[in-house]
C-alpha cells in the first residue's frame, strides 16, 4: 500500500534536478520518505543530495528501507550498487559541506540483505565486501582532509575483511588522528586472512560491541589460535560465532598431555561460557569426537542455532545433544555428514522430539539416508510442526522413497522450503555415496525433470503448492563467496604453490 504522501514523494524525486533544488524547503520529517522513494526509483543523485543535507541526528538504512505506513514494500533486499554508493558519498559530502548545519550523529549502514537476484532497476549489487571497501576508502579519503571543529559521526557497519581490503580497512579503523567518520562494527566476517592479521583487525574493530563473528574458509586457525583470539580480544556481547574448518585441531608442535585432557578445548569452552549472550555456534568440519559435552555444557545461555556438520560425532556426543538443555531451544540445526538414522536412530529421534517445539531449519546433507530409513525419518520429523526449511541433499534416495517422504512433509503446516537430492534413479547403476562434485553432476537431467515434476505434483494434490522445492547441486547461493570468488581462487592457487614448494624442499632434504 502506498500513501498519498509517498506518491507525492515519488513524483518529486522522479525529477532529480527539481528535487535537489527543493530540498532546503522540505520539512525535516519528510527526508526519510524522500529517501525511500529515491531508492525505489534508483535516483542516486537525489540520495546523495539528501545525505549531504540530512537534517536529522540519525540515518539508519535498514529502517529507511523497511515497510512503513506510507509504503508497505520492503526494500532491504535491494543491495543496489548505485544507491549504496550514493549513500556513502552523500555521507562524505555531509561531513565536508554541511558546516554549521551538520546534525547527523549516527549513520547505520546495516540492515541490507544480500540476495541472488537484485530487484533494483540496474540489477547490480554492492555486496558486503564491496560495502566494506567503499566505506573504508571513504573514511581514508576524509582522513586526508584538514581537521575541523566538527564532531565525528558514528558509522555502524557489517564488515567483511579479506586480504584484498585488509590494509584499507586497517587504516579506516586506526586513523592517525581523530577522523570525521568513526566506524563501529556490529558484525564481522573474515576470509583469506592470516591468524595475526585476524587478531590485529579484530582488536581495532571494537570487539566490545561486536554481535556476530564469522571466521570462514581460508583462515587457517588451530585450537591455539582460537584460544588466543577468545582470551585476548574478548567478545562480551557476541551472540553468534562461526569458526573455520579444523579450528579445534591441536597446534602442530603440541604434545598431547598424559591425562588425555584437551587443555585448549577446556580453555575455549570456558571463554565461550563468558559470552552470556551467545545463542548461535557454528563449528562445522572440526573433529569433535567425544568432545561435545566438554564444549557445550559450560555455556550459560541455551543455543538457538547449532552447526555440527561433519564433526565426526559419536554415540556419547549424540546422547548429550539429545538430552541437554540446548535441545529444547534449537531453532536451526545442521548435523550433515553423520549417519544419524543408521548409527544413532534412538538419540536422533529423541533430539528431534525435544527440539520439535522450536525447530525451524534442519539440515541433514550427506547423512547416508537410504530408502529403508525413510519411515524412521518421517516419524522423527512428524512432531516438528514449526519446521520451515528442510535440506537433505546428497542422500541416496530413490524417486519412490522421495514420493513417500514428500507426502509426509505435506503434514508439516509451516514448511516453506525443501532442498532434496537428485534421486539415485538418475545416476548410473552402482554410483557410490558421498559423491564428489564430478560424480554429482553426471546424472540424467531428463529423468530428474520428470521425477521433480512428479514430486511437485504430490505437493499440489495435497494443497501444498506453497512449499518451494529445489536441488541446488553445488549448494545454496552464497553472496559472500560469489563476491570474492576471484580473490579466493588466487588465495588457493598461492596456497597450492606454497604446498608444492614445501614438498619439493622436503624431497631435497631426503636426498
Amino acid at each position: 500500500m502506498w500513501s498519498l504522501r509517498f506518491i507525492s514523494a515519488e513524483a518529486l524525486v522522479s525529477h532529480p534536478e527539481v528535487a535537489q533544488q527543493s530540498l532546503d524547503g522540505v520539512a525535516h520529517n519528510l527526508y526519510p520518505l524522500l529517501f525511500k522513494a529515491s531508492y525505489l526509483l534508483e535516483q542516486a543523485e537525489v540520495i546523495r543530495a539528501l545525505l549531504e543535507r540530512w537534517p536529522l541526528e540519525e540515518c539508519r538504512l535498514g529502517a529507511l528501507l523497511g515497510p512503513s505506513a506510507d509504503h508497505s514494500e520492503d526494500l532491504r533486499d535491494r543491495a543496489c550498487r548505485a544507491c549504496l554508493e550514493a549513500f556513502v558519498r552523500g555521507l562524505a559530502d555531509h561531513v565536508l559541506w554541511a558546516g554549521g548545519r551538520q546534525r547527523l550523529r549516527v549513520a547505520d549502514l546495516t540492515g541490507v540483505r544480500d540476495v541472488q537476484v537484485q530487484r533494483c532497476p540496474c540489477g547490480k549489487a554492492l555486496g558486503r565486501w564491496g560495502r566494506t571497501e567503499l566505506l573504508a576508502r571513504t573514511c581514508c579519503e576524509l582522513q586526508a582532509e584538514p581537521p575541523g571543529a566538527r564532531y565525528p559521526i558514528e558509522v555502524l557497519a557489517d564488515l567483511f575483511v579479506t586480504e584484498g581490503n585488509f590494509k584499507v580497512v586497517m587504516q579506516a579503523l586506526d586513523p592517525p588522528r581523530p577522523a570525521p567518520l568513526r566506524v563501529h562494527c556490529l558484525s564481522f566476517r573474515a576470509d583469506s586472512l592470516g591468524p595475526g592479521q585476524l587478531l590485529h583487525v579484530l582488536r581495532l574493530a571494537g570487539p566490545g560491541q561486536l554481535r556476530k563473528l564469522e571466521v570462514v574458509h581460508n583462515v587457517r586457525l588451530h585450537a591455539g589460535h582460537v584460544q588466543q583470539l577468545l582470551a585476548q580480544v574478548g567478545f562480551p556481547k557476541l551472540t553468534s560465532l562461526t569458526l573455520p574448518a579444523k579450528a579445534f585441531d591441536a597446534p602442530p608442535a603440541c604434545t598431547p598431555p598424559p591425562s588425555g585432557e584437551d587443555p585448549f578445548l577446556t580453555s575455549i569452552a570456558w571463554e565461550l561460557s563468558q559470552m552470556t549472550q551467545l545463542t548461535e555456534l557454528s563449528v562445522a568440519f572440526s573433529t569433535l569426537t567425544g568432545k561435545i559435552r566438554k564444549l557445550l555444557s559450560p555455556l550459560r545461555t541455551p543455543l538457538r542455532a547449532l552447526d555440527l556438520a561433519n564433526c565426526s560425532l559419536n554415540h556419547a556426543d549424540m546422547a548429550f545433544l539429545a538430552n541437554c538443555a540446548h535441545a529444547t531451544h534449537l531453532e536451526v540445526l545442521d548435523l550433515s555428514g553423520h549417519s544419524l538414522v543408521n548409527l544413532f536412530p534412538s538419540t536422533f529421534f529423541r533430539l528431534l522430539g525435544r527440539a520439535a517445539q522450536t525447530l525451524r531449519v534442519l539440515t541433514l546433507e550427506e547423512c547416508g539416508i537410504e530408502d529403508g530409513h525413510v519411515n524412521t525419518l518421517i516419524l522423527a520429523l512428524s512432531p516438528c510442526l514449526e519446521l520451515r526449511e528442510l535440506r537433505f541433499l546428497g542422500n541416496p534416495l530413490s524417486a519412490r522413497a522421495l514420493r513417500r517422504l514428500f507426502a509426509a512433509l505435506c503434514e508439516l503446516p509451516k514448511l516453506q522450503c525443501v532442498e532434496f537430492p537428485v534421486p539415485k534413479d538418475c545416476y548410473p547403476e552402482g554410483a557410490t555415496y558421498p559423491q564428489d562434485e564430478l560424480a554429482m553432476s553426471k546424472f540424467d537431467q531428463q529423468k530428474y525433470d520428470v521425477i521433480a515434476e512428479d514430486l511437485r505434483a504430490v505437493l499440489l494434490r495435497a494443497g501444498r503448492g506453497d512449499i518451494q522445492v529445489s536441488t541446488p547441486i553445488f549448494g545454496s547461493f552464497d553472496p559472500d563467496i560469489q563476491e570474492t570468488s576471484n580473490e579466493l581462487g588466487a588465495f588457493l592457487l598461492q596456497a597450492f604453490k606454497t604446498a608444492l614448494e614445501n614438498f619439493s624442499r622436503a624431497l631435497k632434504q631426503m636426498e
